[in-house]
């Protein structure tokens, strides 16, 4: 697999990882399968997972600590994410800080992550929600520099908003950040508008969420797809989401380049922009584990695949159903 640098932590990650949402919060997970996706990601290679103790409220940092214990002598590296206190996506100013992220909120969820993971200093802890008009609370930079003159963590960072790519480069500008996560793929563009120049400017962590559009990028949803209850994709892919969506699929396989797969096509269009560090895709079965990680050595798409991309860019705002 090949390898790129975290921005300024220096960590030298698989341009392809994995992220462990669907594991723990999605249906249709089976917790076997899942572990034995990971060894397999492993195998095979990769070394940067994402999770959050959100996800089953422990339980992918579970599956990820197991994961970091049956493999004692490969440098893996674990991020993982601190849930909002108020528990609340996505963040909204009119939110306190001191709500969201009181001290001893997150520093007891940085234990409970770092027993989880089996480790005593976690590679990356993110906040799961951001809004930068906490910027300037001191309540803020206090918690990040304790977090890392402890050796809590090893560098910090951020999940951006859904649809808000550039709610976070005032925090960027502190400092205090080593990376961020953000949603990016052929449909969600906008981050290179401003977020990654600001990361290239201040040697930001890129991390590319949702690659392939919560599964609409996957090939296999169709207008019939339904989720059952408890699964948050019921209500993101509500009808009319879902039906919007798939117009646009349809339109994007009209520009799929011949013998290449849909979801071939959405993770090498990620690949294509350097700034991104390592794109997590979410990978439940084995098929999916080899599957995606085989893109790797692939590397981006050629410039003309490209351009054709740009007309398929969907400017979106965060909606009630959409976090």
């Amino acid at each position: 697999m090949q390898h790129r640098t975290l921005g300024r932590t220096g960590f030298s990650v698989t341009d392809i990882g994995c992220g462990l949402w669907g594991m723990s919060g999605w249906s249709g997970s089976d917790d076997e399968a899942s572990l034995g996706a990971l060894q397999l990601a492993v195998d095979l290679g990769c070394n940067f997972f994402d999770t959050a103790w959100a996800y089953g409220e422990g339980k992918s940092d579970g599956f990820l600590g197991k994961t970091l214990a049956a493999n004692p002598g490969k440098r893996l590296y674990s991020a993982s994410k601190i849930p909002p206190k108020n528990g609340r996506w996505p963040a909204l100013p009119t939110y306190d800080y001191n709500d969201v992220f009181p001290a001893d909120h997150v520093f007891a969820h940085a234990d409970r992550i770092r027993h989880a993971l089996g480790v005593d200093t976690i590679d990356l802890l993110q906040f799961h929600v951001w809004d930068d008009s906490w910027t300037d609370r001191p309540e803020f930079r206090n918690a990040v520099e304790k977090l890392k003159h402890d050796k809590i963590i090893h560098a910090f960072g951020l999940s951006l908003n859904r649809w808000q790519p550039a709610n976070g480069i005032r925090a960027i500008r502190t400092g205090l950040i080593d990376a961020v996560q953000v949603i990016y793929n052929v449909f969600d563009q906008n981050p290179e508008d401003e977020l990654f120049p600001v990361c290239q400017e201040h040697n930001i962590g890129v991390i590319a969420r949702v690659p392939l559009d919560e599964g609409s990028l996957g090939g296999k949803m169709t207008r019939d797809t339904t989720f059952p209850d408890g699964d948050w994709r019921k209500g993101y892919f509500n009808p009319k989401n879902l039906n919007a969506t798939l117009d646009r699929v349809d339109r994007l396989r009209e520009d799929l380049p011949s013998g290449m797969t849909l979801p071939e096509l959405a993770i090498r269009f990620i690949l294509s922009n350097p700034v991104v560090s390592t794109i997590i895709v979410g990978m439940r079965k084995e098929e999916h584990v080899r599957g995606n990680l085989a893109l790797s050595p692939a590397g981006g798409l050629d410039a003309g695949v490209i351009q054709k991309m740009r007309k398929h860019r969907w400017e979106r705002s965060p909606a009630p159903w959409s976090d």
